[in-house]
């Protein structure tokens, strides 16, 4: 009688974030990171770069600045948002959190997120737009809103799963990629390199 072959082992996947959200974005798809690290990178934009130029570096830089070991696989992401050629990062105060929501308001911005796969010396990304609409922001309702604090550590100063969802009509997009990781596009990159969902096999 012949043996099976012993299938393949599924390569270790690191995440390569601290985000406790685009953890349970992976969950949600039913993919569990072996180990999670982040990088201490500078973050700060280029003088008159452009947004999706901007977050593509900085994602490739994440995964630059991260140790791995031989077939491992590392997953990064970064995700901005931009309102024309202005970068929203994360706002430093109630007042700046403020004057993204201001600028925000009754009109369309961008959401940008890149993903970065990193694997055995060869590096993959992937860049996904999301145009995001935000109704007119009433004063009492913006301050109710920062009164919360929900706007501290998010890109633009607002998190679209949580309170500032009352402001948002639209969007034309990726839904999770506003939240900080493409599912659909993040499943296919990571399947290429034999990680599927728990249980299952490439």
């Amino acid at each position: 009688m012949t043996a099976r072959p012993l299938a393949a082992s599924r390569p270790r996947l690191v995440l390569g974030s601290a985000s406790p959200r685009r953890l349970d974005l992976l969950a949600q798809i039913g993919i569990v990171p072996d180990d999670i690290r982040s990088a201490d990178i500078d973050e700060t934009p280029i003088k008159g770069e452009l947004a999706r130029d901007y977050v593509r570096r900085i994602a490739i830089a994440k995964a630059q600045a991260i140790d791995l070991a031989p077939g491992d696989v590392l997953l990064c992401a970064d995700t901005t948002v931009a309102v024309g050629r202005r970068i929203l990062g994360k706002p430093e105060s109630r007042r700046e959190a403020a004057d993204f929501m201001r600028l925000m308001s009754g009109r369309r911005h961008r959401v940008l997120t890149a993903i970065v796969l990193r694997q055995d010396g060869r590096t993959r990304d992937r860049l996904v737009e999301t145009t995001v609409r935000m109704r007119p922001i009433g004063v009492t309702e913006l301050e109710a809103y920062l009164d919360i604090g929900d706007w501290q550590g998010k890109a633009g100063g607002y998190a679209i799963q949580g309170a500032a969802a009352a402001f948002i009509p639209w969007i034309q997009g990726s839904f999770s990629a506003v939240v900080g990781l493409p599912l659909s596009e993040t499943a296919a990159m990571l399947a290429a390199s034999g990680i599927t969902m728990k249980g299952s096999r490439p």
